[in-house]
């Protein structure tokens, strides 16, 4: 049955939307989607170099100025036509009965729906009826809209057409027929409703991110387009920058278009780049798999080579796996080396989600071709050995109640692996990486939780590695006996009695073997007066095995009942008592013919124990200044002093020490091979640890009596809110000093140096832009002429002094991007201040998606500074001595920020200056040019060992994101 509507109960089925003209050239495409912003391209292969899916952000710490932190744009187009494809699973459901087709009677197989804005003309004898201006006709899933429509309801036909605007003489209304996800706008449309076939004139159709025109299209009954003269690009112009001529195009919506010979055209001008086909695919619901296209360029020390190519396969929507390859083709004498790297991403919604990358490099370890003389060209970086290789996972879950988690963060590798194949500064200039794999869990209905970690550290500069396998940890919250009785709680003393456990248990394998050292300068029997390191390999497994160390360590805390004295000052007691259990210990033997001492490795089960009394008492109180005149209203000042007293028995008396006659016995009669001090006096008996340099083991400790004091201050103003018109805030706080905090402590049964240092720290945040750290330590005794400490104090001597400066940290961070005006489009809101950290910091985990650049921020920078004194071994004598032995440690200006220099053009730089030794740290530049649908990155590293450059233009799209043009001169490609 053919059902038809007009007039105004017609017209309100219509949407509101209606048919404009095309777009002019320059003007963005009806329908389209957004244009993709800028990625970063990195000349480091171990960077990412695919866009995060839209949604989607990187979570990864970025790596230079003007970077994003929004979600990656949808591909969805606006709101001027193209609908979204139906990826539910409400359109995948069948009528296993077929109870539909009952129902159809007839060739049309459900209403058509129609209307125009002008007219509508009926020819009943031919069964046709033409709509004018602004028709619709709707069938099903088919919607159909032009100027001029005609429906020949006896052929099953419809055919679209634009008509002349008889003023503006210009076409008006041009067709656009949807179907589905299926979008096409023409400038002349015949459909069959039968068939569901129809041929288009003009063609023009969005497949994901990428747009098809063609002269002639055929459309078949599932969807599959035929097209002539056809046209590909990812630029949403209606007169694109470029595109891709074909003479014959096969489209399957939503999978992929294939063409036979074509060739690009940039600019209007055709270039003779092409291939005899091409296969295009298309984003869809889920994911694809796919050739990898290789970058091809020219290194300098290595030959011709192709780098990051390979094949991606995603075998589901959750997981996806990249391998690619290096290839360096060196010369005629010696091959150029390869690369191999897989990554291996994976996301289970609300479960976890993580990535995986393993890296193999075969380098030349010296130079093949000549490195040249142009400052550009620095010298070949050679690695120690040919094959490297690097490890890095990093897993995060999703915690659920009651359920365990499991996590992880590895970067491992060999050590010269970063100096040769990375472009990273925070990985090139790291000493040490870290990898940490953890479950946890807290139980159920229990006090209780542990985890166990498996850890490794490792120092690329030294070589030493550290594996910690397992490392067990188990907690007992805080628990009260009166509970356990089943007394109700009434607010008594006794209810405030509780203790807690904690259990650490380690196994450690370490490459070095520390050297074995005795106090005072005894002579050891045997033994490496040095420390050495066992490379790692499975054939030094047994060494590495026999060199391990074990250790449980159980600790209880019992706390007692609280006390307020004079109200307001509250005194807290406490007890700890810990014990550590080791399967082996030393035992020293004093050989009088050698004038040495032997140490012996016993087996067997051995305790360390140990035991303290605390007792604290701490206060606050305010003193606050007010004003009442001025944009100043009142000053606050908080005082937090703490007074503490902790004692622990003499423990080098107990199984866990060993007192060893060497010189004079306890009577001070000489012993036979008796040792004497430099001035031939004898030595007394030396006390040794049976546990030294184990696992968890304590130092010697003779008795403690100490008496700690602590003052923590906070200074804070209130201040007239400017930026205040309502009147609701009129006052706001400003921080003048988040902490001002003193330390120091006397230990009565200490036989010298009863007196701690002075440790003095400020640390103030101001309007969340401004950080300063200070932080100090003054000593209170007299040094010798060679800096020896004497046991002297500073106020006993001639010139009086109280105390001397003997260490001191300076760092300050300040955001250049004002916070404080919310209404300026510089700003760009941060939690906190900039940290004070260096630029140079932890590595980062890995990467799963590049960046993209913001061109909305017109600027950003911050500046950070960072000093460090040390007290040295004697004082300055002379220039010379000044010069060897410099006034501060560290000195370090590190500078960041961009800039948009204009709409489409970004600039921004990250420099880190050594004062101390006058040269830059890996200094880099970056810059970035929007061309729409192209873009051209570049970087340049102007000095250090690892000065070069590198450059590309390439299309934005991720469907092209291969067709890029490269020039590279770094450390990994000169």
């Amino acid at each position: 049955m053919l059902l038809l509507a007009s007039g105004p109960a017609a017209l309100a089925q219509v949407p509101d939307s209606t048919i404009k003209a095309p777009a002019t050239p320059g003007k963005r495409r009806p329908g389209s989607v957004p244009t993709q912003p800028v990625r970063i391209i990195s000349a480091d292969p171990n960077e990412p170099q695919s866009p995060p899916p839209p949604g989607e952000r990187s979570a990864q710490r970025t790596k230079q100025p003007g970077i994003s932190r929004k979600a990656a744009p949808s591909l969805t187009p606006d709101s001027t036509g193209l609908a979204v494809r139906d990826t539910s699973r409400a359109g995948r459901r069948q009528d296993s009965l077929h109870l539909a087709d009952l129902k159809r009677r007839s060739q049309i197989q459900t209403t058509v729906k129609y209307a125009a804005s002008d007219s509508i003309q009926f020819d009943v004898t031919q069964k046709i009826a033409r709509l004018y201006t602004q028709s619709v006709v709707d069938y099903g899933e088919m919607n159909m809209k032009a100027d001029l429509i005609t429906v020949d309801y006896g052929k099953n036909t419809v055919l679209a057409n634009s008509r002349t605007d008889s003023v503006k003489h210009r076409l008006r209304g041009k067709p656009v027929f949807k179907q589905g996800s299926d979008n096409y706008t023409a400038e002349e449309i015949a459909y069959n409703f039968k068939s569901k076939r129809g041929i288009i004139s003009g063609a023009i159709t969005q497949q994901g991110e990428g747009y098809v025109h063609s002269e002639l299209a055929k459309k078949q009954a599932d969807n599959t387009i035929h097209n002539l003269g056809t046209t590909y690009t990812t630029c949403n112009l209606a007169h694109p920058h470029f595109y891709i001529r074909a003479a014959k195009a096969k489209v399957i919506p939503g999978k992929s278009v294939v063409t036979g010979p074509f060739h690009m055209v940039i600019g209007d001008v055709p270039l003779p780049l092409g291939l005899p086909f091409g296969y295009f695919p298309m984003q869809h619901g889920g994911r694809g798999s796919g050739v990898i296209i290789p970058t091809f360029g020219q290194a300098q020390d290595r030959g011709y080579y192709l780098t990051n190519g390979g094949y991606y396969w995603a075998p589901n929507d959750y997981l996806g796996l990249r391998v690619t390859g290096d290839l360096y083709a060196g010369n005629a004498e010696r091959f150029g080396g390869y690369g191999i790297n897989t990554e291996l991403t994976y996301d289970k919604r609300y479960r976890y989600r993580g990535s995986a990358r393993v890296s193999y490099t075969n380098r030349p370890t010296t130079s093949i071709l000549s490195t040249g003389t142009a400052a550009t060209n620095p010298e070949y970086v050679p690695p120690p050995t040919a094959q490297t290789f690097w490890i890095s996972w990093n897993h995060s879950p999703v915690p659920a109640p009651g359920g365990g988690v499991f996590s992880a963060s590895v970067q491992a590798g060999s050590s010269f692996y970063n100096r040769v194949n990375t472009l990273d500064p925070r990985r090139y200039l790291a000493a040490a990486f870290n990898s940490t794999i953890s479950y946890s869990k807290q139980l159920r209905h229990l006090p209780i939780n542990y985890s166990i970690q498996a850890t490794q550290s490792q120092n690329v500069q030294t070589g030493v590695m550290d594996f910690t396998l397992p490392n067990l940890s188990v907690g007992v919250a805080r628990q009260y006996p009166y509970q356990w009785l089943g007394i109700q709680p009434r607010g008594a003393w006794y209810e405030q009695f509780a203790v807690s456990y904690n259990l650490v248990a380690q196994n450690r394998i370490s490459n070095i073997v520390e050297a074995r050292q005795l106090a005072s300068g005894i002579p050891l029997l045997g033994g490496s007066t040095s420390s050495y390191t066992i490379p790692v390999s499975l054939s030094n497994l047994g060494a590495l095995l026999r060199n391990a160390q074990n250790a449980a360590q159980h600790q209880f805390q019992i706390t007692l009942p609280s006390a307020r004295l004079f109200r307001q000052i509250q005194v807290q007691p406490s007890i700890n008592y810990g014990e550590t259990w080791y399967a082996k210990s030393l035992n020293y033997e004093f050989v009088p013919e050698a004038q040495a001492v032997r140490i012996d490795t016993i087996s067997g089960f051995n305790r360390q124990y140990s035991y303290s009394a605390n007792v604290s008492a701490t206060t606050t109180f305010y003193g606050q200044l007010n004003f009442k005149k001025g944009n100043v209203r009142a000053i606050r000042h908080k005082v937090t002093p703490s007074v503490s007293y902790a004692f622990s028995p003499d423990l080098t008396k107990g199984n866990a020490y060993q007192l060893l006659e060497v010189g004079a016995d306890q009577r001070g009669n000489a012993i036979n091979g008796a040792l004497r001090d430099n001035y031939g006096r004898l030595l007394a008996p030396q006390t040794f640890t049976r546990y030294q340099g184990f696992l968890l083991s304590q130092s010697a400790s003779a008795r403690v009596s100490q008496v700690s004091f602590s003052v923590q201050n906070q200074i804070e103003m209130k201040v007239r809110n400017k930026q205040d018109t309502t009147g609701t805030q009129e006052f706001k706080k400003v921080s003048l000093a988040d902490g001002i905090d003193l330390a120091v402590g006397y230990n009565f049964a200490a036989t010298s140096f009863k007196l701690s240092d002075l440790s003095l720290g400020y640390r103030v945040q101001i309007a969340k832009k401004l950080n300063v750290v200070v932080s100090s330590s003054f000593s209170f005794y007299q040094r010798d002429s060679t800096g020896v400490l004497l046991d002297k104090y500073l106020f006993a001597q001639k010139n009086f002094r109280l105390a001397r400066l003997s260490s001191a940290n300076f760092s300050t961070g300040y955001q250049f991007n004002p916070a404080a005006k919310p209404q300026s489009k510089a700003n760009v809101p941060r939690a906190t201040a900039p940290a004070n950290d260096p630029v140079l910091g932890s590595p980062t985990p890995v990467a799963i998606y590049a960046d993209y650049v913001d061109f909305d921020i017109p600027w950003e920078a911050s500046v950070q500074y960072t000093a460090s004194y040390t007290t040295n071994a004697s004082p300055f004598r002379n220039d010379a001595y000044a010069a060897r032995n410099p006034f501060f440690s560290n000195n370090s200006l590190t500078a960041s920020g961009s800039v948009k220099l204009t709409e489409n053009l970004r600039l921004s730089s990250s420099l880190s200056f050594d004062l101390r030794a006058g040269s830059f740290v890996y200094p880099v530049i970056n810059f970035t040019r929007d061309l729409h649908c192209w873009q051209i990155t570049g970087m340049w590293m102007p000095v250090g060992i690892t000065r070069g450059y590198s450059f590309t233009i390439a299309a934005k799209s991720s469907l092209l994101q291969d067709l890029k043009l490269n020039r590279n001169r770094t450390i990994l490609n000169r």
